[in-house]
């Protein structure tokens, strides 16, 4: 099954805590502190490989976390790094935020050996030992480690082709590709033969080629999600040359004129910018034309009048199809590179707040503090320690904390309440 969009979530490890722990040694009064620190979370990496095709892998698993840190130990011992997950994907994948839409990354590389940081670990916690002061010199608390980053994201597969074939079901796209290139596309006599895109390299001679993919028939409606134009449409993004493909013969009733214009009506709809895309129009089937020869003139004379250049072949007979793979490789050498996308990705800070928007709500003698900040602040403490609270108390002090609630009125004996742990304020 070709699946070529998908939205999961992926989760950095976390950082390991720092140790609170002594010194112990027969002889050795007051060992001092030692509390080794914890260690890095892993990260969530993506590596392009050149091998895979389809973001399949992704469609029935959703989440992706890295393994977390290990805690800190005695005697100065970092905890081991947590281990980074990695995440293949095939070239050309784009990668872009859930909740805004934007581009973090394009895994677009010729050489398949593109990698980024995704999400990043969190950071190892520090141990007692490095709070140890002149005057602190038995500190029994630690730092918390930090979160590892993560992301809800949508994975993206736009194919890295050269040349887009679009065209109405069954005018001879997959044809085409099947005569010009070793791509062995499902043909048949059918609307839908082609259910997903087919990629192919088309060799015109020593040291010159380029690949061309077959796009799945797009028809009227496309844009807002008719037929199966409306997944396909985003694998014409990076070709840098569209060859649309009628039908001339009216073998099956068609208008060659009203589908070229339907096609590039709804190309217009999707992406204003593909409409102005350098277009090569093919008339195919011109093996069948017998009585639609008036119908051929008048296409002929539209496809002229609108200054496009237009080839006559039969995919079936090969007939004039050598003539166009030299035309499609002459204009490719003055056509700009395939399109690759520019990240917009604005990171979201870190949710650590700041001592200023910290909210102190009064309930008579009873005065509430939440944030983010105090929050993440009591993970360090060990309330069960002395020196420990007193830290706590000069950090909120240096914050300003006390002087808002002195500000707010409060007196001393009043208690005050920081989610699951209360203390009587004292001036």
């Amino acid at each position: 099954m070709f699946v070529d969009k998908a939205e999961i979530t992926v989760k950095a490890g976390n950082g390991g805590n720092g140790k609170v722990s002594f010194h112990r040694e027969k002889y050795v009064s007051a060992g001092g502190p030692d509390g080794g620190d914890g260690g890095r979370g892993g990260s969530i990496i993506v590596r392009v490989d050149t091998n895979m095709s389809t973001l399949m892998d992704f469609r029935y698993k959703r989440k992706y976390a890295a393994s977390n840190g290990a805690d800190g130990t005695a005697n100065n011992k970092k905890g081991k790094d947590g281990k980074d997950l990695e995440i293949r994907v095939p070239d050309g994948t784009v990668i872009r935020d859930v909740e805004t839409g934007a581009v973090i990354i394009d895994m677009s590389n010729s050489t398949g050996e593109k990698t980024f940081k995704l999400a990043r670990g969190g950071t190892g916690g520090w141990g007692n030992q490095h709070f140890a002061t002149p005057t602190r010199q038995a500190p029994r608390f630690a730092k918390a480690g930090l979160p590892g980053e993560e992301l809800d994201i949508v994975l993206e597969l736009k194919l890295l082709a050269d040349v887009g074939l679009i065209g109405y079901p069954n005018v001879g796209k997959s044809t085409l590709l099947s005569v010009v290139s070793k791509a062995h596309p499902k043909i048949a006599d059918y609307h839908f033969t082609t259910l997903f895109p087919n990629l192919g390299v088309v060799y015109v001679s020593d040291g010159n080629s380029f690949t061309m993919a077959d796009i799945p028939g797009i028809i009227e409606g496309a844009s807002d999600g008719a037929g199966l134009g409306h997944d396909f449409l985003r694998h014409i993004d990076r070709c840098r040359l569209l060859v649309h493909i009628v039908d001339i013969s009216g073998s099956e009733g068609r208008n060659p004129i009203e589908d070229f214009k339907t096609i590039n009506d709804e190309l217009k709809k999707y992406n204003s910018e593909l409409a102005e895309r350098p277009q090569i129009v093919v008339a195919n089937k011109c093996d069948l034309v017998f009585d639609g020869v008036n119908l051929a003139s008048k296409f002929e004379k539209y496809i002229a009048e609108h200054g496009y250049k237009l080839f006559k072949i039969s995919a079936a007979t090969h007939a004039g199809v050598q003539d166009l793979i030299n035309y499609i490789a002459k204009e490719l050498k003055n056509l700009p590179p395939v399109v690759h996308y520019e990240s917009d990705y604005v990171p979201k800070q870190k949710i650590q707040g700041k001592p200023e928007d910290l909210v102190i709500e009064n309930y008579d003698d009873v005065w509430t503090i939440e944030g983010a900040w105090i929050e993440r602040l009591m993970q360090n403490i060990n309330f069960s320690d002395y020196e420990s609270r007193m830290f706590f108390d000069k950090v909120l002090r240096n914050a300003g904390v006390f002087k808002r609630l002195e500000e707010m009125g409060i007196k001393s004996g009043d208690t005050i309440s920081i989610y699951n742990i209360e203390f009587e304020y004292e001036e």
